[in-house]
């Protein structure tokens, strides 16, 4: 299959680094845009982390505040579902219709029905609303990705898609922020919250006018294009352009190898997925826990500590993508997961005091959060270009679903378990040993290496 040439190509030695002046004016617009979006991703999300509490309050009946948990575990679990969905149907979008248009349609998707979230009138339409944000929340990511890899050099794409993955700590940082500004304002703080999740729809002024579709992809589509006309006209099509005309999760996942290297991949964001809920759901309580101990106030601790954590994954994306750039994807890949096996019984069992909950949550942060560089550096660089976008968010978003149910199981899990802390520490080791095993099978190193076309 001529789509995956270079598949097997031979690892080569990248060149030296280029000064960022070396990248054209095109790929680092494309860059700042998907970084706006992604940023915006992550603002959204950890928004609903903040205030889901004080919204089911808001808006929940009698019956709802009594089991209060079980329903702000529901509007989460609903985002997840809605990511899940929304990012698998927007790969297949980004695969047929360009990276560039679904990249626009996801921005203005979830900026219109985040903004239809503050005004949600009862927990029902809250929880509706959720689900349908989270949709174009999960969207953003593989049109962004397949837009950044396919624009990038391939000695610096690693440092590129860690840029992008950044922004989801920055928006969250943005979102801790701002609630802390909006919180005195009074009951309806949480809508302003939300509302300010609709400035991404100017976003998508910037990328009609910067951003342009790869070219790896536009002769692709050009390619199908041509097949479809020939085999319209009765005229032979050849085997490579015939497969352009399949559905691309057919023609990426028909192939047993890419449906290999696709489960493996799986498993590792999976184990990524439930390693993060299972241990950043408590850093917070904990850390607020420890404080009460000592007579402090726990609810700013435990906000402190949110924030910490939160902020620590910026640096840690950025490493990760300078390391997997210079090092390799699997040596790096393998780094961050082994410190986070090791960060997990430390902070739970080894710390004592707030402020020492403090500096294991940046250290938790920087590896736990950072270790999802690796996703949109190492999974485009795995499948063609005529399914790469539909393949790689058929993976990462499925990885969600795990999230959901993890977020709805975890009360649970810490009756089963016996408390917090063993039932974080735990899943969190479990699941990066397995991580840690499968990162030597996933698939091939891919340092410095094109994309395969």
């Amino acid at each position: 299959m001529s789509d995956l040439q270079n598949d097997v190509s031979p690892p080569r030695t990248p060149a030296p680094s280029p000064a960022v002046r070396h990248i054209d004016k095109s790929s680092r617009r494309a860059l700042f845009a998907s970084w706006l979006g992604w940023t915006f991703d992550g603002f959204e999300t950890y928004a609903l982390v903040l205030v889901g509490p004080t919204a089911v309050m808001a808006v929940g009946t009698q019956a709802q505040l009594a089991d209060l948990p079980t329903y702000v575990s529901g509007l989460l679990a609903a985002t997840l579902a809605g990511w899940a969905l929304g990012g698998i149907l927007a790969g297949f979008a980004a695969d047929r219709l360009g990276r560039r248009r679904t990249l626009i349609l996801s921005i203005l998707w979830y900026a219109l029905f985040t903004g239809l979230t503050a005004l949600a009138p009862d927990y029902w339409w809250l929880l509706t609303l959720r689900f349908i944000t989270g949709m174009g929340l999960g969207a953003e990511w593989g049109s962004a990705t397949a837009l950044i890899g396919e624009l990038w050099p391939d000695r610096s794409r690693g440092r590129a898609a860690a840029v992008l993955q950044s922004g989801f700590g920055v928006g969250a940082v943005i979102a801790a922020l701002a609630w802390y500004l909006l919180e005195p304002v009074g009951d309806n703080a949480w809508r302003y919250l939300f509302l300010i999740g609709t400035l991404p729809a100017l976003i998508v002024l910037y990328v009609r006018r910067a951003v342009r579709d790869p070219e790896m992809w536009t002769s692709v589509r050009d390619r199908r294009r041509k097949a479809k006309a020939a085999q319209e006209a009765g005229n032979t099509v050849a085997a490579a352009d015939r497969e352009l005309l399949r559905s691309p999760f057919t023609a990426v996942f028909s192939h047993a190898r890419l449906r290999r290297r696709g489960l493996r991949l799986l498993v590792l964001t999976v184990v990524s997925v439930i390693g993060l809920y299972a241990v950043s759901a408590w850093i917070p309580a904990y850390t607020a826990q420890l404080a009460k101990d000592t007579g402090e106030t726990g609810t700013r601790w435990g906000a402190n500590a949110g924030l910490v954590f939160n902020g620590a994954s910026v640096p840690g994306y950025l490493l990760l993508g300078y390391l997997a750039d210079r090092w390799g994807r699997k040596p790096t890949m393998l780094l961050y997961y082994s410190v986070s096996a090791a960060v997990v019984p430390v902070f739970f069992f080894a710390v004592h005091t707030p402020q020492a909950a403090l500096a294991v949550a940046a250290v938790a942060g920087f590896f736990i959060l950072g270790q999802f560089a690796w996703m949109p550096i190492y999974m485009p660089e795995l499948f063609p270009t005529s399914g790469r976008a539909t393949a790689i968010s058929a993976v990462f978003n499925s990885a969600r679903i795990a999230g959901a149910l993890v977020t709805l199981g975890t009360g649970m899990l810490i009756s089963l378990l016996g408390g917090i802390t063993a039932a974080a520490t735990v899943v969190g080791v479990v699941m990066y040993v397995i991580a840690i095993a499968t990162v030597w099978f996933v698939g091939p190193e891919t340092r410095g290496q094109p994309l395969p076309r």
